[in-house]
């Protein structure tokens, strides 16, 4: 029984030693803009952080939305409002 979980042991490291690493590919910039876009409406407390966000009453925030209001909350909606900054932190950071 002892020789079957050496057995196992060893095998189980091999296969974890010896296995290819599975890489991810990169992520574009278009990609990286989505994801911040998506945590920058995620993080905002309101259903109306864009235009295109729908309200509580079902109708689109439009002009309503924290986007088009100054001050306050300034969340990223589309990707031009993603910069360049924006995208090289994202990737230094995951």
């Amino acid at each position: 029984m002892r020789g079957l979980t050496v057995f196992a042991a060893f095998a189980a490291a091999t296969i974890a030693f010896t296995a290819p690493a599975v890489a991810r590919a990169p992520q574009s910039d278009a990609e990286i803009k989505q994801r911040i876009i998506k945590q920058s409406i995620a993080s905002y407390p309101g259903n109306c952080a864009c235009p295109y966000n729908s309200a509580s009453n079902g109708s689109r925030c439009g002009g309503r939305s924290a986007w088009n209001r100054g001050g306050g909350y300034a969340p990223m909606c589309f990707p031009k409002d993603v910069s360049a900054a924006a995208v090289k932190a994202y990737r230094a950071s995951h």
